[in-house]
């Protein structure tokens, strides 16, 4: 598990590789992992929107960027999570993500980042 602290707002990640898919000559590799957002600052917080960087072995490279999180904009007050799950495909069995949320402090009414600590998926026949 990986972890990171910005403004009170704790973010928890862990992996998991999935498989393996076979298509038109082309292999991708499934990974998931799972995201917890604890809000340990004094001030209750939305998550507006995300930006993820994913980077696979093979140099290939992504920005994702959307609304929420998994169609949801959560509200957090002090002293709650909100935990979600999803994934990515990458062309290499090795790889990393990292990122940033962006977050409403009600409190004051600002947006504020909240940075997403990078992690890395790999699947474990890749690695010795």
């Amino acid at each position: 598990m990986v972890q990171q602290v910005t403004k009170g707002i704790k973010i928890s990640v862990t992996t998991q590789y999935e498989g393996f898919l076979g298509h038109d000559h082309k292999t991708s590799y499934a990974f998931s992992y799972s995201i917890t957002i604890e809000n340990n600052s004094k001030d209750t917080v939305q998550l507006i929107s995300r930006r993820w960087n994913i980077k696979d072995a093979l140099n290939n490279e992504q920005v994702v960027t959307g609304q929420g999180v998994i169609g949801m904009k959560p509200v957090l007050a002090p002293g709650e999570s909100h935990s979600y799950n999803s994934g990515c495909m990458l062309l290499a069995p090795v790889g990393a993500m990292n990122g940033a949320y962006t977050m409403i402090n009600f409190n004051t009414m600002k947006a504020f980042k909240v940075q997403i600590p990078t992690f890395k998926l790999s699947a474990e026949f890749a690695m010795n």
